[in-house]
């Protein structure tokens, strides 16, 4: 009898403890960069997290319009979203926040202390909750931001957890690609897997690209996904330098990572079903 009432209590716990989904999926929901043909690209970004206890909107690119036209057709409901990550006040990567909240005022809005106070105001006005960060803050299990980093433009990225290592989200990288992998990095005490974003380096020339690569193969990063405001031949230099280890992110696709097990040899990408699907699965 006690070992029948010991097995109850057991199965009562594992049923009661929150679980996640064995597949994180990441798709870029904004973005100028294309890849799926049926939506929309505009200058800014967007991406969309899911399979962990919160569902999260990193930034939401220049257009209310634009952004929710585009979740529509990838399948994305705006009230399936609990958190919203801002990086940075431009406009591209915050413009999208309004019409959002119009449709759910529910999510909880992550921004940067730095935002100027009229911008707080109104997001506390249309959303549940806003939460002001400066220092490194841990969002949900498995997912932190890195705080505001930077100078003349404070920006958080966002740190995902998983088994096979971090995974680091940026905006913009306004305070250096290398300097914010490194940050991560330090932080958690944990090898850097993927790496996927805007780097912001249209100004740069190849020679300071081909520095910036070296200062990340020096990080262990295994895999990226540059996009955004990265530029087209600091994209093609990661390219080369990656191989099969770069991902191609532009608006529409879209990343399942295994979480559970650190066995599972690949990474798939795929453009969401919006019309034909199509998959690249990508090898260690």
């Amino acid at each position: 009898m006690k070992l029948i009432k010991s097995l109850i209590l057991l199965a009562a716990l594992l049923f009661s403890t929150p679980c996640f989904a064995q597949d994180l999926a990441i798709t870029i929901v904004y973005n100028n960069v294309p890849f799926d043909k049926n939506l929309e690209t505009r200058w800014g970004i967007s991406i969309f997290v899911e399979g962990l206890e919160k569902n999260i909107l990193f930034d939401t690119g220049g257009e209310g319009t634009v952004l929710l036209s585009n979740m529509a057709k990838l399948k994305i409901a705006p009230d399936d979203i609990d958190v919203v990550v801002l990086s940075h006040i431009h406009g591209d990567h915050v413009g999208g926040l309004w019409g959002f909240l119009e449709k759910n005022n529910q999510a909880i809005v992550y921004l940067p202390e730095s935002f100027p106070g009229n911008f707080k105001d109104r997001a506390k006005m249309m959303s549940k909750k806003v939460a002001s960060v400066h220092k490194p803050v841990k969002i949900c299990e498995r997912v932190w931001s890195t705080g505001e980093l930077g100078t003349w433009m404070k920006e958080q990225s966002l740190i995902i957890d998983t088994k096979k290592g971090l995974i680091v989200i940026t905006g913009c990288a306004h305070p250096g690609i290398v300097n914010i992998v490194k940050f991560a990095k330090n932080y958690l005490k944990e090898d850097v897997y993927l790496v996927l974003g805007g780097f912001h380096l249209m100004a740069y020339n190849e020679n300071q690209v081909i520095q910036i690569i070296k200062g990340l193969k020096e990080l262990g990063v295994k895999k990226v996904g540059p996009s955004h405001c990265t530029g087209g031949r600091p994209i093609e230099l990661f390219r080369e330098a990656w191989g099969e280890d770069f991902l191609d992110l532009g608006c529409g696709a879209r990343l399942k990572i295994n979480l559970l097990s650190d066995r599972k040899k690949m990474i798939e990408v795929e453009k969401k079903n919006t019309s034909a699907v199509t998959n690249h699965r990508i090898r260690k």
